[in-house]
């Protein structure tokens, strides 16, 4: 008997130290004092769950700036490495040669069967963890506490999540929301007449819809985070967007003016969701820039 005591004893501690030398460890990525680019680096055990990293040469932990970029896909697609935002990565470099740029990957939501995999808050859960990663390697790295959120489409909201509601770890500078939901409550709304299977998508995604499951859409709507307190935001939009409609942004403009919470709405009247002419992102990127310029010091 006391063998078998023993035998369990020892069995139970073996497996409990393979479960702990098989539990995740974030990567744990080499850096140096020159400019590097750091691809794909694991901020959690999903294959989602990682990040490009462009450094700076010359960095310092007083001067060099931070910027936060989030991907859009109405929270099932898209991804860091898309052809679509190579070209906005790279003017980003090269507007921002001594800012710290960190392009971030998360879990999307799929259909699993008869069910969805990685249903909100899944995302902004994994946006918590990845800046929580790097604020915990900010030594490392050699980047400043002067951080900015940016993201277009639905990474806007993870964007403006983060900088409004999660913002213990670290609050940003500003917020950049490039055509970017904010009231899931009103989105899913204006989708039940105008886009019933959009309006279905919204509800597998937020676990009901905004009368059975008003916690989930209250706590997913940055809306109502806005605070004197909020951090200076620019807000873009398109006249013309049939993804997530113009009312989004000038709500969150109305409610930021409400509190005195700094912030600039750049409307372009002929615009569809993501800019349908693309000289636009040249004139969007100068006024954002002018934004940080003024903004993140």
């Amino acid at each position: 008997m006391k063998r078998i005591l023993l035998y369990t004893l020892c069995l139970s501690i073996f497996i409990t130290a393979c479960n702990k030398d098989d539990d995740f460890k974030p990567d744990e990525p080499k850096v140096t004092t020159e400019a590097q680019t750091l691809k794909d680096v694991a901020y959690g055990g999903d294959n989602l769950q990682r990040m490009d990293i462009y450094l700076p040469a010359n960095r310092s932990t007083a001067t060099t700036k931070v910027f936060i970029f989030i991907h859009g896909g109405a929270w099932a697609e898209g991804d860091k490495a898309d052809e679509a935002h190579a070209p906005l990565i790279d003017s980003l470099r090269r507007r921002l040669p001594d800012w710290a740029i960190f392009n971030l990957n998360y879990r999307l939501a799929s259909l699993n069967g008869i069910s969805v995999k990685n249903k909100f808050p899944a995302q902004e859960e994994d946006i918590k963890t990845a800046i929580q990663y790097i604020y915990d390697r900010r030594q490392t790295f050699t980047i400043s506490d002067k951080w900015v959120f940016a993201g277009a489409s639905a990474g806007a909201q993870l964007a403006l999540l983060q900088g409004y509601k999660n913002n213990g770890t670290i609050k940003p500078k500003a917020v950049i929301d490039l055509f970017g939901p904010n009231d899931m409550a009103a989105l899913y709304n204006s989708y039940t007449s105008s886009d019933p299977g959009e309006a279905f998508l919204i509800n597998l995604l937020l676990s009901g819809t905004p009368t059975s499951n008003a916690t989930m859409y209250h706590d997913s709507s940055p809306i109502n985070y806005v605070t004197a307190q909020s951090p200076p935001t620019i807000i873009f939009h398109g006249g013309l967007d049939d993804v997530v409609p113009k009312e989004q942004s000038y709500t969150l403009e109305a409610r930021l003016n409400s509190v005195g919470a700094k912030n600039q709405f750049v409307y372009y009247a002929n615009q569809t969701h993501g800019w349908s002419d693309p000289a636009i992102w040249y004139d969007c990127l100068n006024k954002a820039q002018s934004f940080l310029t003024a903004n993140v010091q």
